[in-house]
This record gives C-alpha cells, sequence and structure tokens, in this order.
C-alpha cells in the first residue's frame, strides 16, 4: 500500500463519514460522503461525474472530476435494452477512468433529481470488489449551491490495469423473479413513481408491476435541505421500509424499468441500513412488460 492510500485510511478513520447500519464482518461496501466531509478530504481521491449530460459537465465541475455518461454504462442484450455489460467491457471503461483499488472513488451525479446515476454505478463497482467507493449526498447541485470550488479544466487521468477481480453484483434474473411469485420466497420492491406502479404512465408495451411487488419509489428516500436533496435520516428510513413490511430479515429483490431506479432502493437498504440480502432485478419493467406471457398487475401501492 502506498504512503498516499496509508494516510487517507488514517483520515478515513479519523473522520466519520455518513453513518450507515451494520453490515456483515469485515464488509466494505459503498457509503455517503457529505459535501463539507469531501472538502477535507486530502489529495489522493479520484471523483466521478456522473451527469447525463456531457455540456454540464464542460460548463463546470468538482476539480479534477473526470466524466463517464452513464449510458455508457448499459447496452441491449438479447434485444433487451439497457442491459449490463461484460465484466472485460466494464474493466477497460475504469481503467479508462484510471479508477484503481487503492485509492476511493467518490461519484456524483445532478442531486436534485439523478442520484440514481451514481448510486447505479457504486453498485457496478461494489460487484468487482471496490473496497473505497463513496455517493456525494446532494450531488453536484448542492456542491454549486454551497458556492464550492468549480472547475472547467479536465482532469489528467492516466489508465490503471484494467481490474483481474471477479465480476458478483448482487443481481437476480428473469427466473428467480418468476419463482418468488410463485413459493413467495421473495420480497419484491418497486421503485418506480406511483404513477408507473399503478400503471396509470409508463413507455413499455405494458403498464402496471409484476404481481405482489410493493410500491416504494425511490425519491421518497430524500428530503429537502436548504435547497439541496439529500438522504433521510437512517431512523426515517429504517421506519418507512419496516412500514410497508421491507425487513432485515428479508430476501428482497429491487426493480425499477431499466435497474437505475432500483440501485438508489438498494443503495439505502444494503449500504446505508445494512440489510443483508438484497439484488437488483436487472432486466425489470423493461424486460417483464414485454414478455405477454408474463402476469401483471394494476392499481394504487400495496404493502405486505
Amino acid at each position: 500500500m502506498s504512503r498516499r492510500s496509508t494516510a487517507l485510511l488514517l483520515w478515513l478513520g479519523a473522520v466519520p463519514l455518513a453513518c450507515s447500519g451494520p453490515h456483515r464482518s469485515g464488509e466494505r461496501v459503498p457509503q455517503l460522503i457529505s459535501t463539507d466531509q469531501l472538502t477535507q478530504w486530502p489529495a489522493g481521491v479520484h471523483l466521478v461525474d456522473v451527469r447525463s449530460d456531457v455540456f454540464a459537465y464542460l460548463k463546470g465541475h468538482l476539480p479534477e472530476a473526470v466524466y463517464l455518461n452513464p449510458e455508457t454504462l448499459r447496452a441491449s442484450d438479447r434485444g433487451v435494452p439497457t442491459q449490463l455489460l461484460s465484466a472485460r467491457a466494464y474493466g477497460e471503461l475504469f481503467s479508462r477512468l484510471g479508477l484503481g483499488f487503492d485509492e476511493p472513488v467518490v461519484i456524483y451525479s445532478a442531486g436534485e433529481t439523478r442520484n440514481i446515476d451514481a448510486t447505479f454505478l457504486a453498485w457496478l463497482l461494489a460487484g468487482f470488489g471496490y473496497p473505497q467507493v463513496y455517493v456525494l449526498n446532494g450531488g453536484y447541485y448542492k456542491w454549486e449551491l454551497e458556492q464550492r470550488p468549480i472547475a472547467r479544466r479536465y482532469p489528467r487521468v492516466n489508465a490503471v490495469g484494467s481490474t483481474a477481480q471477479a465480476f458478483q453484483p448482487e443481481r437476480a434474473g428473469l427466473d428467480e423473479v418468476r419463482s418468488s411469485i410463485a413459493s413467495g420466497n421473495a420480497v419484491l420492491v418497486d421503485a418506480r413513481p406511483p404513477d408507473q406502479y399503478a400503471g396509470e404512465a409508463g413507455a413499455q408495451m405494458r403498464r402496471g408491476h409484476i404481481p405482489g411487488a410493493i410500491n416504494h419509489y425511490w425519491q421518497d428516500d430524500l428530503t429537502q435541505v436548504g435547497f439541496g436533496q439529500v438522504w433521510k435520516s437512517l431512523a426515517d428510513l429504517r421506519k418507512s421500509y419496516e412500514g410497508q413490511g421491507i425487513t432485515p430479515e428479508r430476501n428482497i429483490i429491487v426493480y425499477c424499468n431499466s435497474a437505475t431506479e432500483a440501485s438508489h432502493v438498494h443503495f439505502t437498504l444494503r449500504y446505508l441500513l445494512g440489510y443483508p440480502q438484497v439484488r437488483i432485478y436487472v432486466g425489470s419493467w423493461t424486460e417483464w412488460a414485454e414478455r405477454e406471457e408474463l402476469p401483471i398487475e394494476a392499481g394504487k401501492r400495496v404493502s405486505r
């Protein structure tokens, strides 16, 4: 381990980051970091800007942040849109971004509406075993409103060796979701807006939700602080989920339209609240709705 990495680890122990729930012994999972905490961070942090509009990045970004368009993280697979890439493709991409395993990675998105891009990348990096991954609470929007430093120059980033780690994201497949409906051995959580869950809106061939799914809209985990949107307190988050029957001892599968919204709920449950069994159905409603032999339901949100 380098001297700089050792200094960073000492700093991490001295400055408490956003709190999270209990995790398995020795487990390193993504966390939140506040704007105040990030300004105290010593050198040696990789910042990744995942705002969907590259022109927003060109107009201004956090100093030394490298840009990654979130849509480069997905592609069609066997005709189904917005599916995961191969481990090799991700490894090459993360190498070009300079994301090594020995230094922290801080990800930020727009903040006021698009935390889901940051949590999706955090979920992917966790799937490769990156040990120090952080999501900026409030994102670029909060950082800018607080009049913190903004840059326009691009960082000088050198590629690193491609990751040799196995890619093991916490995901579930179509057959597992279908089996869970029949057996009742998992709680399905729909992270989409209530009108899409109810079947009143949506771009897919069919509208509604997977039978038995509980609707927990991902933005319900956020609250307004000043002009920025940040995660609610752990106590409020826990109360909200448990009030819907989404409890730590259950096997949980989260879905949305294309895995990004689901990644936000996964981040909250798995990384902040410490739920041990949370996976994302990557095909999500985009895959399910197109398969006409699969059952759907429509109507208002339900709890279990």
